[in-house]
């Protein structure tokens, strides 16, 4: 299997089947018999390390892993920039539309799937996710000895975060603010919504730049749940532009025309290791147009 694409791993259950691919296309419907036994010729799918046939009994217990794939996987045409690499870590600047991880449609064509490539380090991991929609620094672990260290700083939210976004104005705020609300699952289940209650989530709101039609905002978010500063912005009457699914979920305009205007622009932290204060900033730029 190769070592460079992510694999998924599953422990088969107890059981009466046949065999481990009658197994698998009971339990992965979309995925057809003729295309589990091709990946079986290609071995790309072992059990306890062996490679399987498409006779193979089927074992309960046995740990059966298997390369993910997406047939005709969509080329995502904008480039990632590494900004920083050393021993531990490896710091990205990601553009919109390119998946963090892989999920859904999306596979080798994800931000770490191109990395573990490109710099041939299949310990590469993310050390925290931003959305496909969202453009800006994602950091990776680059070895598994210190990455507990880099791990709990996300953890314990003791790195700094800024954001910039491009939304209408608020010329009725006084700014600097802070926007507090309670976020729970709303419908579709990818959907957060703001309901009554004890605030969850809080997002510190500034002004760089004010356009003729749209501003350029700075969002600090002191708190980390999904979707925050979509939902915030949009609660406050300034969506963010570009966005599908706040205010209201709508299908993304054909051919990567509209990106979410939303971008990670700053991380600070002190290195856990070295005691040093380390700051990264994306290159990339919001328009005000």
């Amino acid at each position: 299997m190769d070592p460079h694409l992510p694999t998924s791993r599953i422990v088969l259950p107890p059981g009466g089947w046949a065999s481990i691919v009658d197994f698998l296309c009971e339990r992965f419907p979309a995925i057809d018999r003729e295309a589990w036994i091709e990946r079986m010729e290609r071995g790309a799918v072992t059990a306890d390390g062996v490679e399987v046939h498409r006779l193979a009994p089927y074992r309960p217990g046995a740990v059966v892993t298997y390369r993910r794939e997406v047939p005709d996987e969509p080329r995502i045409p904008f480039e990632e920039t590494i900004l920083h690499i050393d021993d531990d870590l490896v710091v990205v600047d990601k553009p919109h539309f390119l998946p963090v991880m892989p999920a859904g449609r999306f596979v080798e064509e994800t931000l770490s799937v191109r990395l573990v490539r490109r710099l041939d380090n299949p310990d590469l991991v993310a050390l925290h996710r931003l959305d496909r929609a969202t453009a800006g620094l994602v950091v990776f672990s680059a070895r598994p000895s210190s990455r507990d260290a880099y791990t709990r700083l996300f953890r314990d939210r003791a790195i700094a975060k800024i954001y910039e976004a491009v939304a209408p104005p608020l010329p009725g705020r006084a700014f600097p603010f802070v926007h507090e609300s309670r976020l729970e699952r709303g419908e579709p289940f990818f959907r957060m919504r703001e309901v009554p209650g004890k605030p969850n989530a809080r997002t510190k709101v500034d002004v760089i730049e004010r356009g003729d039609r749209h501003w350029l905002y700075r969002l600090e978010p002191i708190t980390g749940r999904k979707h925050q500063l979509r939902v915030h912005m949009s609660a406050l009457g300034a969506p963010i532009l570009g966005d599908p699914v706040y205010p209201a979920l709508r299908d993304e305009a054909p051919g990567f025309a509209e990106p979410l205007r939303l971008l990670a622009r700053e991380l600070r932290f002190v290195d856990p290791l070295s005691g040093t204060e380390r700051v990264f900033r994306s290159g990339r730029q919001l328009g005000l147009d």
